[in-house]
């Protein structure tokens, strides 16, 4: 079973940028257009055989019943969603925490990027 976990870049910083800025239609279009993304993300996972195991805020988790991915081209498809609009990070591994830690690292050495756990620590 392989595990991905699929996290918004900077999002946390666009909502942040709305309360500060006192701006309740740039909070209402952020949320709408997370809400847009993540819900293709999740559609893309469906078509490809994932379980989407988690769908909410700028998050999509999923499992697929194989041994390995092609994690550039999911990384690809997952690029073409967020456009220009919005980055994403994807961790990829064969249990859930595995997934996460590989996020977690994508997320801290670089972002908008896959990372599989089993290449962590190692160059590529």
């Amino acid at each position: 079973m392989i595990y991905v976990a699929i996290d918004g870049d900077d999002v946390g910083r666009k909502l942040a940028s709305s309360y500060l800025a006192n701006r309740v239609e740039n909070l209402k279009a952020t949320k709408d257009l997370i809400d847009l993304k993540t819900r293709q993300i999740s559609e893309l996972l469906l078509s490809l055989g994932y379980d989407v195991l988690f769908c909410a805020a700028d998050g999509v988790t999923g499992a697929l019943k194989e041994d390995q991915i092609d994690t550039l081209s999911l990384y690809q498809k997952v690029a073409l969603i967020g456009g220009d609009d919005i980055s994403f990070s994807i961790g990829v591994g064969n249990s859930l925490r595995e997934s996460y830690v590989a996020l977690l690292y994508a997320k801290s050495t670089g972002k908008a990027r896959v990372c599989n756990f089993s290449s962590i620590g190692k160059d590529v």
